[in-house]
């Protein structure tokens, strides 16, 4: 695995104004933001203005963010994941067979439009996982 866990943030369709605010608060910026509508993904009309990705950067402090599809998927504690990028697909199907095995998969492991293998699997205790490897 390269790094650290990322914290990922998900909001209800006010990401970009959350982002806005903590760029405000925290004096940073606002990276590689992207919408549901500029990807090539099948996504609802309506979701199209929502922010698929979007990363927070002031120094140190480095989170990512996103929308959820539609209004009232996200509550309270269930808005936050934990992204981990790994180096070495070995490496990506052993977390992911093991964290999925008492766990529930929420994506399976798979390529997707980004060039990357991803998986999203909630853990045994509650735990939500993104599992990301960049392919070069």
């Amino acid at each position: 695995m390269k790094g650290q866990a990322t914290p990922y943030l998900t909001f209800n369709g006010n990401a970009r104004e959350a982002l806005e605010y903590y760029k405000e608060v925290f004096e940073g910026e606002i990276l590689n933001l992207q919408t549901f509508g500029d990807a090539d993904y099948p996504t609802p009309p309506e979701a199209d203005n929502r922010i698929m990705h979007a990363q927070f950067r002031k120094d140190d402090l480095f989170f990512m963010a996103s929308d959820s599809f539609s209004d009232g998927d996200v509550q309270i504690g269930n808005n936050i994941s934990l992204v981990l990028e790994f180096e070495s697909e070995d490496e990506i199907q052993r977390v992911y067979d093991r964290l999925s095995n008492k766990g529930t998969v929420l994506m399976e492991l798979q390529d997707t439009f980004w060039g990357a293998k991803y998986a999203k699997v909630k853990d045994a205790f509650g735990t939500v996982w993104d599992l990301n490897m960049t392919k070069a």
